[in-house]
């Protein structure tokens, strides 16, 4: 029930702010994602859902790509 409830929490507040359309707020959409990655595997893992748990590493990958994007690489970037 509780990864349920945080899959939801989080997985919907990183859809919303990747639609947002200032660019201050977009950037938080893959922090979001990515913290609702460990209840997507716990839920997967728990109901044998294995096709979902590989999805949920490739959204965690991807995820994980705008985080670098976002944060990692604009951090090293001049401005």
């Amino acid at each position: 029930m509780i990864e349920q409830l945080a899959i939801a929490v989080f997985g919907v507040t990183a859809v919303f702010l990747s639609q947002d359309g200032r660019a201050s707020w977009r950037r938080w959409a893959p922090v979001f994602g990515l913290l609702s990655q460990p209840f997507w595997f716990y839920a997967a893992w728990k109901a044998s859902q294995w096709g979902v748990f590989v999805l949920a590493v490739l959204y965690a990958a991807a995820w994980a790509r705008g985080f670098w994007i976002q944060w990692i690489s604009a951090a090293r970037t001049p401005r």
